[in-house]
C-alpha cells in the first residue's frame, strides 16, 4: 500500500494580531533564524515600543542591520513586508491604554455614580488638574522653558504638530501665536497631509512636536524628520523615555495626573500659554 504525504502548508504561526503569542513563538523560533535575522528578534523583544513608533531606518540603525534586513525578517515570519509587523507592535501599545468604556467602568467603582455623579466627577477632575500643577511647579522646567521662548521668538515659522487629544494643545498654540503676532502653521491633517504641510519648515523655523503615550506614530515621524533636516525642534511629552525625546533639540517633559485613568491636561496646557505669551514678548522685546 502506498503512502500518500500531504504537501506542507506554509507556516502561519507567526501571522496572528496576539502579540503575546507572537513573542512565545519568535522565542522559539528565534535560535533557529540566520545570525542577521536573530540580532532583529533579539532587539524586538528588547525595544517593542521602539518598533512601534520608529521608522525602519531608525529601527535597522539601532539594531544593527540593515533596512532590508527588516523586510526579509518581516516576511521569514510570513508577513509581507516591515510594515505589516509593526501594525503588530503597534496594537500592543495602543492596548496598553484602557479605552473609554474600561475608563467609566473604572470610575464607577471609585464612586462616580449615582445622584452626586457630578461631584464626585468635578472634585476628581478638579484634584488631577491641582497634582498636574504641582508637579509642574516643582519640576525644574524653568531653563527649558526660557530656551524654548527662545527658540519661538527667533523662528521666522513655528510648525506645529500634534494629534489626537494632544491636537487641542497645538490648536490652542495656533489660534495663540496668531493673536500675538506669531507666523504659525498647524499641521491639521496629521495623516495623509502631514508630512507635506511639514516640509515647509527650513532651518529658520521651529517645529513644535506634542505627544504623550501612546505616542502618535505620524507625530514622532514628523518631529524626527524635522530633527534629521536640522531644524529645531521642541518636544511637548510626557517624559524622557519619550521617542519624541529622541527627536528634539529641547524636550519639556509634563507628568499629568489622571483620574479614573482620564489624563488631565492642566500642566501640558500650562506650558503652552507660557510658551505662547513668553515668545511673543521676547520677540516684541527684539523687535
Amino acid at each position: 500500500m502506498t503512502q500518500t504525504t500531504q504537501q506542507e502548508t506554509p507556516r502561519k504561526d507567526f501571522a496572528r494580531k496576539d502579540f503575546d503569542g507572537f513573542v512565545a513563538a519568535l522565542r522559539k523560533r528565534a535560535p533557529d533564524l540566520p545570525r542577521r535575522l536573530r540580532q532583529v528578534a533579539d532587539y524586538a523583544l528588547d525595544n517593542p515600543d521602539e518598533i512601534a513608533l520608529s521608522t525602519a531606518a531608525e529601527v535597522a540603525r539601532k539594531a544593527g542591520v540593515q533596512a532590508s534586513t527588516l523586510v526579509r525578517f518581516a516576511q521569514a515570519l510570513d508577513y509581507s513586508g516591515f510594515s505589516e509587523l509593526q501594525q503588530l507592535f503597534r496594537s500592543r501599545l495602543r492596548q496598553q491604554v484602557p479605552d473609554h468604556r474600561e475608563r467609566i467602568e473604572t470610575l464607577r467603582v471609585e464612586g462616580a455614580a449615582g445622584p452626586d455623579m457630578a461631584r464626585v466627577l468635578l472634585d476628581g477632575f478638579v484634584e488631577a488638574s491641582r497634582e498636574s500643577l504641582s508637579r509642574l511647579q516643582d519640576a525644574a522646567l524653568l531653563r527649558d522653558i526660557d530656551l524654548a521662548t527662545d527658540l519661538i521668538a527667533g523662528a521666522r515659522t513655528v510648525v506645529l504638530v500634534g494629534a489626537r487629544r494632544m491636537f487641542p494643545v497645538v490648536a490652542y498654540l495656533a489660534y495663540a501665536f496668531g493673536k500675538l503676532g506669531i507666523r504659525a502653521v498647524l499641521v491639521d491633517d496629521i495623516g495623509s497631509l502631514g508630512p507635506e504641510q511639514a516640509a515647509i519648515a527650513t532651518a529658520d523655523d521651529v517645529v513644535v512636536a506634542v505627544s504623550c503615550a501612546p505616542y502618535t506614530p505620524a507625530t514622532v515621524a514628523l518631529a524626527a524628520r524635522a530633527d534629521a533636516a536640522g531644524i529645531p525642534v521642541i518636544a511637548l511629552t510626557d517624559g524622557a523615555l519619550s521617542p519624541l525625546a529622541q527627536h528634539c533639540r529641547l524636550c519639556l517633559a509634563v507628568r499629568e495626573a489622571d483620574y479614573g485613568a482620564f489624563r488631565s491636561m492642566a500642566a501640558t496646557f500650562a506650558i503652552a500659554m507660557t510658551l505662547a505669551v513668553g515668545a511673543a514678548e521676547k520677540a516684541r522685546s527684539h523687535a
